[in-house]
């Protein structure tokens, strides 16, 4: 069986002007970077606003297992096959982090025949928008010590900066640091530390902005820390701002590719859920639903973590309605939540997946009764799955009101994945749904922390420190107990412990930390040891990922 790199690399390809060609988009507009990857230049396309919004579809899964789900994979096979049955489909997903691409989890473009191309370029740097964002974060970094260097006009508190420092790659060494070191011509001796690229502010403004000028004003409110006097610092009172929107000026611009069937793809942003709020760019969504009948997007993990933010962030934030779910699950992984160990997963056990389905279960709820969306199942197929596997999971979702379609886009591509299509079809024509948020604005930061926590998270109660209660109320008298909240937890469990499988009941989840989004417009909610900058396990995929003289790339997936 060929490897996803192998699939990926005997594709054939059409130009990217020919995906442009087919969505209407004018040859002035794309602008190439190289001969299968192009950005789109809004400005470029005025026909576009006088266009009807297409269908969006949301696909997302249960929660994470080392057994694969195969939430991206199931995006792309879901696109290709809607195409298939005669409906214009666009697939939006995030951008690839090179901290997962070398450290545990490996490539995110798709897998087997439901894969989006160039695999290895979407990977590996891209279109650059990753850099992009880390220098326009870091150029904010460098002015806050140069500003403090520099005789501190506006009383900048070292002890009170806030806004760290961020680069794409996990390197736990770097989590806590201290600057300024060396003397005084070097600056102000500091603590600080380093987050991962998707979890800077920067990505989550750049996803949830709607223009070049809605990027620079949501910059300009970034609060970077506090001054003596205990007032807030933002980015505009440094004059940051203008010049950080220049550095994103052509990252801004989605990212135009397609998949192995050249349904065409638009990746552009990639926060991760558990650390942020996962999902990709509102512009390139909201383009999307104006070249394509049926626009198909992912939020990251499970329908805990991602699909929340989509909907109480991203949704909230831009008036975007999904008009159908997505809940991907594979009879493995389901197993593994009934507690078979992986080694197992390949034999047939009733018994574990009937205990492992109130996964599943938890999951569809949270989408049809908390989020009031319609949805299917579709079980992510694998070879070594039973008949009666099969069945058991059909039998215990049609008495949740849930068909469960059966998908095989990872060996067949779009054409494994036609049954999905036809049902997705169904649930939008339809209509029987009315989306609705997990909370309201006018709630209290702490009263949404506990509605989120209790009702998709199932815990019976919330927890925080006295100084942490302080700080939050703090936030809420001074004007942002309106914004959303963010939550940072793992993305294994209902609870904060990664290791608990299945359905957690009765737990309490801790608030550990706290930070303000004021450019983004939520507050991030950090849960007990979830940490902002990952680190390397014991092997990482880059001990497998090399090149050999010819160029050709090989362990990426």
């Amino acid at each position: 069986m060929p490897s996803d790199i192998e699939i990926a690399q005997k594709a054939k390809l059409k130009k990217v002007s020919e995906i442009a060609l087919s969505l209407g988009l004018v040859e002035d507009s794309i602008e190439h970077y190289g001969q299968y990857k192009a950005k789109i230049d809004l400005k470029l396309n005025p026909q576009l606003a006088g266009r009807p919004d297409g269908k969006l579809i949301l696909v997302t899964a249960i929660s994470p297992s080392p057994a694969g789900e195969g939430k991206t994979t199931t995006t792309v096979g879901l696109g290709d096959a809607l195409n298939r049955i005669g409906k214009h489909a666009i697939v939006c997903l995030r951008e690839p982090s090179m901290g997962p691409v070398f450290g545990l989890k490996g490539g995110a473009a798709g897998g087997g025949h439901a894969q989006v191309v160039p695999m290895e370029d979407i990977n590996l740097h891209f279109t650059g928008d990753f850099a992009a964002i880390a220098l326009a974060h870091n150029l904010l970094s460098a002015l806050i010590d140069n500003h403090i260097h520099q005789g501190n006009p506006l009383g900048i508190d070292p002890r009170q900066v806030t806004w760290k420092r961020v680069m794409d790659m996990n390197d736990r060494a770097l989590r806590q640091v201290v600057v300024g070191l060396g003397g005084k011509v070097n600056g102000q001796t500091r603590e600080d530390g380093f987050d991962i690229v998707v979890a800077s502010e920067v990505m989550a403004i750049f996803c949830l902005a709607e223009s070049l000028k809605d990027l620079k004003q949501r910059l300009g409110n970034i609060v970077i820390g506090y001054s003596y006097a205990g007032k807030p610092v933002t980015a505009r009172e440094l004059k940051a701002h203008g010049a950080m929107a220049v550095l994103l000026k052509d990252a801004i611009k989605p990212n135009l590719v397609q998949t192995l069937e050249h349904t065409p793809a638009l990746i552009h942003g990639g926060p991760f859920a558990n650390i942020a709020h996962g999902c990709n760019s509102v512009i390139a969504t909201k383009l999307g639903l104006k070249l394509g009948e049926y626009v198909v997007t992912e939020a990251g993990f499970g329908a805990d973590l991602g699909a929340e933010k989509f909907i109480d962030i991203k949704c909230r934030k831009s008036g975007l309605r999904p008009s159908a779910c997505v809940v991907v699950a594979t009879i493995r992984a389901l197993k593994y939540h009934g507690g078979v160990e992986v080694a197992d997963l390949g034999k047939e056990d009733l018994q574990a997946l009937e205990r492992g389905l109130a996964n599943l279960h938890k999951h569809v709820e949270n989408v049809t009764q908390h989020y009031g969306l319609s949805c299917v199942v579709a079980i992510n197929r694998f070879n070594n799955d039973t008949d009666a596997e099969l069945a058991l999971v059909r039998e215990r979702l049609a008495k949740q009101g849930v068909n469960v379609v059966l998908a095989e886009h990872w060996a067949r591509g779009g054409a494994g994945a036609e049954d999905l299509a036809r049902e997705v079809v169904r649930l939008v024509e339809a209509n029987n749904h009315q989306m609705r948020f997990v909370y309201d604005d006018a709630d209290s930061l702490w009263e949404k922390m506990r509605k989120v926590a209790t009702k998709v998270y199932g815990a019976a109660d919330i927890f925080a420190p006295r100084r942490l209660l302080v700080q939050i109320e703090q936030l809420q008298n001074e004007g942002y107990g309106h914004y959303p909240i963010c939550v940072a937890k793992t993305q294994y469990s209902f609870s904060t412990d990664a290791t608990a499988r299945g359905v957690v009941k009765g737990h309490v989840i801790n608030v550990r930390a706290v930070r303000l989004a004021a450019g983004a417009e939520f507050i991030v909610m950090i849960c007990d040891d979830i940490m902002t900058m990952p680190g390397l396990p014991k092997e990482p995929c880059a001990n497998r990922i090399d090149i050999n003289d010819d160029g050709v790339v090989s362990g990426l997936f």
